[in-house]
């Protein structure tokens, strides 16, 4: 799926030879951290732990998690990461990647946007 100058697809499935970031906090189950379909991880530019379980992937909790998840990354560590994958975004294709089954509705789309928005 594509976003503005980003995809953002699922960490299991296939690359199409663009940059592959992994944003989640958690390494994906059953793969092994040598694996070729990750090129970078950025864990902090992943929701916290305390958002990410409130939130749930609760379809009518979206807006609220993107607004939470939004004033996060303007913070510390996290700031500092999402800086990191804004570089990497400006700098060559890149697809951002979740271990998540629904991407629609993950930190992704959120994430997408505020690169997208950040390039304009």
């Amino acid at each position: 799926m594509m976003w503005g100058m980003v995809q953002v697809g699922r960490v299991y499935d296939e690359g199409d030879g663009s940059r592959r970031v992994l944003v989640d906090r958690l390494w994906p189950r059953g793969m092994r951290k040598d694996d070729p379909r990750i090129d970078e991880w950025l864990p902090l530019a992943a929701p916290s732990t305390e958002l990410r379980h409130w939130y749930g992937h609760r379809a009518e909790a979206f807006d609220e998690f993107a607004r939470r998840y939004e004033a996060e990354l303007a913070q510390g560590e996290q700031a500092d990461a999402f800086a990191r994958l804004a570089a990497l975004v400006e700098h060559e294709p890149t697809t951002m990647v979740t271990a998540t089954r629904e991407v629609e509705l993950s930190h992704l789309t959120v994430l997408a946007r505020l690169l997208d928005e950040r390039t304009r």
